[in-house]
């Protein structure tokens, strides 16, 4: 095979356009630096896996869950493939991210100061 996989990028694009309307909700909070100061990206891939979103720079992965993800075996397989990538990966239902935002961000924004602070001090995350 020559070059990159494309297979992941292009399917992440498309994921974009497909947005549940709780991830669309949340985007609108999480774009343009507006928590923390931090820029995420959404739908991207990590490995095998495209994640919902992802600030890079402080290496947290933030995923927007409907009810086919309870108790889902496969994303116990995901999560820890993320944590051994160096990842933090905060999972948010659906219904909370549309009835409590506040509280979601709030989550976030928390975990974000803490990875910084982690960094600074040289913990590892």
């Amino acid at each position: 095979m020559r070059g990159p996989n494309r297979k992941p990028i292009t399917f992440a694009r498309r994921l974009r356009g497909d947005q549940t309307n709780a991830e669309t909700v949340l985007w609108n909070r999480l774009r343009n630096r507006q928590v923390g100061g931090c820029k995420f990206v959404r739908q991207y891939p990590i490995g095998p896996y495209i994640c919902d979103f992802v600030c890079r720079e402080r290496m947290i992965v933030i995923e927007a869950d409907g009810g086919q993800h309870a108790d889902s075996h496969r994303d116990v397989i995901r999560d820890r493939f993320l944590r051994e990538q160096g990842y933090r990966v905060l999972r948010f239902w659906n219904n909370d991210v549309l009835s409590n935002m506040a509280g979601v961000i709030e989550t976030i924004a928390a975990e974000l100061q803490r990875r910084l602070e982690d960094a600074a001090f040289g913990a590892p995350t």
